[in-house]
């Protein structure tokens, strides 16, 4: 692999990976749906497709300039797929654990736009037994009485996507907000006093350089968030960054990785010496015992989840699929009264046996004894080879009783996973 920030997507969300998945699939997820549930915890994911602007590094699904008929008519959309969802068989009746609100941008949707949505997900789930209730927040989106809201309406952690505090990173890369905005932002999110906080960062950025970096790391310790999440930057083919390097012949200025990768250790160094503790490649909390990630560690180890909204990935008892894609789709499937489900996959035992391996490897450890009792393998018996030539190569401490990454193998976590890939 290059050290340079090539085109392509490095982190690892899923496997088998997407393009596996296909539309002649459908039917048997359907079918998932309306057989018996699965012993697995369940959980929901709802994705808010508006942002304010669209982030030059951003592929998802997103909709900017949009009309204010077309998100209350989103909205009713998701309330509406929550009740087809809800009904299904291998979902009814069955306790959410976790519920994550995504984007997308959650806080575009004005309160009264909440209120409904959050009403609407309630008569069809309710969350009061959940033990998370994630919310993703934009900066600029917020205001004094939509933080108070979002505590009313059972939010209990909210990330905030500071990505950055210089203002001139901000503008290059697109991003919506300015620094003042993320302090003010802050204060009303620490008066409202929700159970937990997320800060959300970004190396590597372009303009960013080490001075920029590390000022933004100690004006995020100054927010003493009760964790933080840091990202690596890097160019998926569906970004206004590399559609513009395509137009003008010039890649756009992203850090290498061996830089980013410096940025990030130097990052979990002053969060280290500040008392938190690293939870995974990217990520660190505060007081590990309090704060605890339901919807990650869930969902990387073969949780339900249930997937509402335009483009949406979800997992029901053992299959894979994605929501249409299109606006057009997706509405006039949910309101054709149908799941508007556009492709799946059901993966074998062994692909969701590696599944669970690949993505448990980046909190840095597995518990290969639950991974045995699962689904009857022993990883370090399957990858013995892997996990020596791990060892041999600086990112592994140890194998045994359960494979320890180094620090090293930690900051690069997704360029290793590929190894246990069938």
């Amino acid at each position: 692999m290059s050290d340079a920030t090539e085109t392509g997507s490095y982190f690892v969300a899923n496997y088998p990976p997407f393009s596996r998945w296909h539309a002649d699939a459908v039917p048997e997820v359907l079918a998932a749906f309306a057989a018996e549930p699965t012993a697995e915890p369940l959980g929901l994911y709802l994705h808010v497709p508006f942002c304010r602007k669209r982030c030059k590094f951003c592929y998802f699904r997103v909709y900017t300039d949009v009309a204010a008929d077309d998100v209350e008519r989103y909205s009713q959309a998701l309330v509406r797929e929550a009740e087809l969802a809800a009904g299904q068989r291998a979902v009814a009746g069955r306790t959410l654990r976790y519920v994550y609100f995504g984007g997308g941008t959650p806080s575009f949707l004005s309160v009264r736009q909440l209120e409904r949505l959050v009403d609407g997900i309630h008569r069809s789930f309710g969350w009061d037994d959940a033990e998370e209730v994630t919310f993703e927040c934009e900066p600029g989106t917020l205001s004094e009485p939509k933080v108070r809201a979002l505590k009313t309406l059972g939010m209990t952690r909210i990330s905030l996507g500071v990505e950055n505090f210089d203002d001139g990173v901000l503008e290059a890369n697109g991003r919506a907000h300015l620094s003042a905005e993320i302090l003010r932002a802050w204060d009303w999110i620490k008066a409202a006093g929700f159970p937990s906080t997320n800060v959300d960062l970004i190396a590597g950025m372009v303009g960013e350089t080490t001075e920029s970096w590390q000022k933004t790391v100690e004006r995020t310790l100054d927010l003493e968030p009760d964790s933080l999440t840091i990202y690596q930057m890097e160019l998926p083919a569906n970004t206004v960054f590399v559609h513009d390097a395509r137009e003008q012949g010039a890649p756009a200025a992203v850090a290498d990785w061996p830089t980013k990768r410096a940025w990030v250790d130097w990052a979990f160094d002053r969060f280290l010496e500040k008392g938190y503790a690293i939870s995974s490649g990217y990520t660190l909390v505060r007081d590990p015992e309090r704060v605890r990630f339901r919807y990650r560690d869930m969902l990387w180890e073969g949780s339900d989840l249930v997937a509402l909204g335009v483009a949406s990935f979800g997992h029901i008892s053992g299959h894979h699929y994605q929501n249409a894609t299109h606006w057009d789709d997706y509405l006039a499937g949910v309101d054709g009264g149908h799941l508007p489900i556009c492709r799946g996959l059901r993966p074998s035992s062994r692909e969701l046996l590696i599944r669970e391996l690949v993505l448990g490897l980046k909190k840095g450890t597995v518990d290969c004894d639950r991974l045995q009792k699962k689904f009857g393998i022993d990883p370090l018996l399957e990858w013995g080879g892997e996990w020596e030539r791990l060892r041999a190569e600086g990112f592994l401490e140890r194998a045994a009783p359960a494979p320890l990454l180094s620090r090293s193998g930690l900051l690069q976590v997704d360029r290793l996973l590929h190894r246990f890939f069938d």
